[in-house]
């Protein structure tokens, strides 16, 4: 079903990286810009991710040997460093994920670069490099994300849906990996309800809201493709939820053929497999449009 199956490393049969989105209360502070400091319910609810969440993975992560990435808005970093960390400590990969989870795609070109700029700052601060990876704001990339990211050397991009395996962006300032996911591996319509952010998905019950996570896991595995959930520290890193992702993955570690890597390290076996000629990989270019799409006038025959 996939017809150019990425060769993945020591022959496994798909790739897979669990991606937390660590946004904390960066959410309520965006979407209530007068308000978000006085909602105190749901901060306490977005304050567990960092606070309770975060821990709790890491110390999953290395009681089975895994690292994995996490996409942290910069503000998020300043605000909780010890949870930042505890990521780093255990070898996680800390990647791109705005300022104070801005949209891109609902703002003009230069002050899309100046939150991009300034968050890689905080970035280069807190983890001692710059970061490889991006992934916009509930997905939302813009028509100039592609170029900025480019210009400034990161290597791949994790918000866009345009496949089972990575493929590549080419923009006029360079190219990108693009590692995709899509809305069926992200838990916000799972587990995810929220008057606060306007949110409100009849909530499951742990096993009932995974198991769409499992079925796409099983096709990656079967197909050769790539498994990458979009998950939340305040949503899937809760108790129950969390107890059975865990062991979910110690189940799937136990097989043995199951690649799980950060994401840096996959784009990397991306680059290198596509530059011996082992994988050729499918190119979209950025943008796709030029100008809005006006529709043909009706006309009254």
């Amino acid at each position: 079903m996939i017809k150019n199956p990425v060769p993945w490393p020591n022959g496994a049969k798909c790739a897979a990286c669990v991606t937390f989105d660590m946004d904390a209360d960066s959410l309520i502070h965006v979407a209530h810009k007068n308000d978000g400091h006085s909602r105190v319910s749901a901060l306490s609810m977005l304050r567990y991710g960092p606070e309770i969440g975060v821990p709790r993975i890491v110390e999953t992560y290395k009681q089975l040997g895994l690292r994995q990435t996490f996409f942290v808005p910069a503000w998020c970093i300043e605000r909780y460093p010890a949870a930042v960390e505890a990521m780093l400590e255990g070898g996680n990969e800390v990647a791109h994920h705005s300022y104070i989870h801005e949209h891109p795609s609902e703002l003009p070109p230069s002050e899309e670069e100046y939150w991009l700029d300034r968050a890689l700052d905080v970035i280069k601060s807190a983890t001692g490099q710059a970061p490889r990876g991006f992934r916009a704001p509930l997905y939302n990339f813009s028509d100039s994300t592609a170029d900025l990211l480019a210009a400034r050397g990161f290597v791949y991009d994790a918000s866009l849906m345009g496949d089972d395996v990575p493929y590549y962006l080419d923009c006029s300032k360079g190219s990108l990996i693009e590692l995709p996911t899509h809305w069926g591996l992200d838990d916000w319509p799972q587990y995810v309800q929220s008057s606060d952010l306007d949110y409100m998905m009849p909530i499951r019950a742990p096993r009932e809201g995974f198991e769409t996570f499992r079925q796409e896991f099983e096709a990656a595995y079967r197909h050769g493709g790539l498994w990458i959930p979009v998950v939340h520290p305040f949503a899937t890193g809760r108790l129950a939820r969390w107890e059975v992702m865990s062991a979910f993955l110690e189940d799937v570690l136990n097989r043995g053929d199951v690649w799980f890597a950060p994401m840096e390290e996959i784009a990397a076996h991306v680059a290198k497999v596509t530059a011996d000629g082992t994988y050729s990989p499918r190119r979209d270019q950025l943008p796709y449009y030029d100008a809005p799409v006006s529709p043909i006038p009706y006309k009254n025959k």
